[in-house]
């Protein structure tokens, strides 16, 4: 019976010891990065253009009559991290009986699922390509229906994708 310990069998040669290959090998691969073409975006003045795909910040979308959210509340029943909220009110118009008199998201809870926008019924909200959001207080994360209202026009793309992956 032929036992070798582990000290025996991990015995390092006088090239390993001096570990000169693995430091060559390692120069020559930052030498290859180095030359190879850069990624990177300097954001503020080149700024990245998303596709269509992109979930971004949620919006309300706002037709010419009005938005078109009719207030029935199944985006803040399927949000998971229960960042929106609204209230109904009833309306005149023909066109709907109800529209929302609150609707606020808190963006800080947000976690851009997009749930909201597989559960709405009348592509009322929808993600946008907005991804540079910032907020100096709480207070200013919760978005009401000034800050989330985007007029239908600057949605098209989106509106688009959705209507052919739907």
């Amino acid at each position: 019976m032929n036992v070798t310990t582990n000290t025996e069998s991990q015995r390092l040669n006088f090239w390993e010891k001096l570990y000169l290959p693995e430091i060559a090998k390692g120069m020559a691969a930052t030498l290859l990065t180095m030359f190879k073409p850069s990624m990177t975006r300097e954001y503020p003045e080149e700024r990245w253009e998303p596709l269509g795909s992109y979930r971004g910040r949620p919006v309300l979308v706002m037709e010419e009559e009005g938005e078109r959210c009719v207030a029935c509340g199944l985006c803040s029943r399927v949000c998971p991290a229960l960042a929106i909220e609204v209230q109904a009110d009833e309306t005149l118009e023909r066109d709907k009986e109800r529209f929302p008199k609150l609707f606020e998201i808190n963006m800080l809870r947000c976690i851009y699922c997009g749930f909201c926008e597989e559960v709405c019924p009348e592509e009322a909200i929808v993600m946008s390509k907005d991804y540079d959001i910032v907020f100096h207080t709480q207070e200013e994360a919760l978005f009401g229906k000034d800050k989330l209202l985007v007029p239908v026009a600057r949605l098209q793309e989106r509106l688009e994708f959705l209507r052919q992956y739907k």
